[in-house]
């Protein structure tokens, strides 16, 4: 008889040892992504305001005083070159340029994003600005012009002229003739005691060429007086071939102690309350600087001079002459005798 084979039985299933996930396990992963999308969110868009140009200042330019990486964002924003002091200070200290940063005035022509102006900073990218110090003007000229600068910082506005030459280092007396008449090319926004430390030692260093280089026989003492001669000389003419002639007449003068009678003297010892129009009253008022009352050099120079001056009281003309009167069109007529300068002088301001 036949049997029937035994039924096959089914596989028993193990069940799965593997644990469901927790709830607190799936808020940390959530929390996890929404952290990392935030920051990437952040980033995108700290990226995107440090990338974006913001509207340029209103002055076109912004000017920095010395200070932390927090003052000089403070003073971008209230000068309207960023929105947030708070981004630029991170943006500068993420980038390592936080201690790069240099003072100065910056020309900001259009638009710059956050970053640029970062690294033009960094770089120290000022707007240079020329000041001129002009040949024959006296310390008051020079005072008035950087006073009255509007991209200088003007430190010396409240100093008397003593504490000015304190500042500078200076032993003179007087600052009238001690710095060079020459266009500067200096940083805006920087102190005007820095220009004229400047304009003060190339002042002396030209001084000392002209020394170093002076006829032998003057009757100068030292480099001071070359510098209130040439003073004298820069004042009394305007055509630069004349003025070898008018210190050879200075220091003929000088040697034969004869009083040097030099008109820009009396006026800079009038002062201020000159008018324009040297009188005889002026002549024979006796000042320090009337050089019709006293004999010898001023006391101090009375202008500031050029190289050419300096040039001519070192190396005077060969003459003999003693006087000369101004032509009227910026050269002089010189003379020998007394009776000759007196007939130029009715020739000249008579006529």
């Amino acid at each position: 008889m036949a049997t029937k084979p035994p039924a096959k039985r089914k596989p028993s299933v193990k069940p799965s040892t593997k644990p469901a996930p927790s709830t607190w396990g799936r808020l940390l992963g959530f929390a996890l992504l929404i952290l990392t999308v935030s920051v990437a969110a952040a980033g995108f868009w700290f990226y995107s305001w440090a990338s974006e140009p913001q509207a340029k200042p209103a002055a076109g330019a912004v000017v920095l005083q010395a200070g932390s990486v927090q003052a000089l964002a403070n003073q971008l924003k209230e000068q309207g070159a960023i929105d947030s002091p708070t981004l630029f200070v991170w943006l500068a200290r993420i980038s390592g340029k936080d201690t790069q940063l240099k003072a100065g005035r910056y020309r900001i022509s259009a638009d710059i994003s956050p970053w640029v102006l970062l690294r033009k900073l960094a770089k120290g990218d000022t707007d240079e600005l020329m000041v001129t110090i002009v040949e024959g003007w006296n310390w008051r000229d020079v005072r008035r012009a950087l006073n009255t600068h509007p991209q200088l910082k003007h430190d010396s506005a409240k100093l008397s002229d003593a504490e000015i030459l304190a500042q500078l280092g200076i032993t003179a007396s007087s600052p009238e003739g001690l710095f060079f008449p020459e266009t500067y090319q200096i940083e805006a926004g920087s102190s005007d005691l820095k220009l004229l430390a400047r304009a003060h030692r190339l002042l002396q260093k030209k001084l000392d060429e002209a020394w170093a280089a002076r006829k032998e026989g003057l009757p100068l003492q030292d480099p001071y007086e070359v510098l209130i001669l040439a003073s004298l000389v820069e004042k009394e003419t305007g055509r630069a071939s004349d003025r070898p002639l008018v210190a050879g007449v200075f220091i003929n003068r000088l040697k034969l102690g004869m009083r040097l009678q030099t008109d820009p003297a009396v006026v800079y010892g009038v002062g201020e309350a000159f008018d324009g129009d040297i009188t005889k009253a002026h002549l024979r008022t006796d000042t320090p600087y009337n050089t019709y009352t006293r004999h010898g050099l001023t006391p101090t120079p009375i202008a500031m001079v050029g190289e050419a001056a300096l040039r001519a009281a070192v190396q005077p003309a060969d003459t003999s002459a003693l006087y000369f009167v101004a032509r009227g069109d910026g050269s002089s007529q010189f003379s020998n005798t007394l009776d000759e300068h007196n007939a130029a002088v009715r020739k000249y301001l008579r006529r």
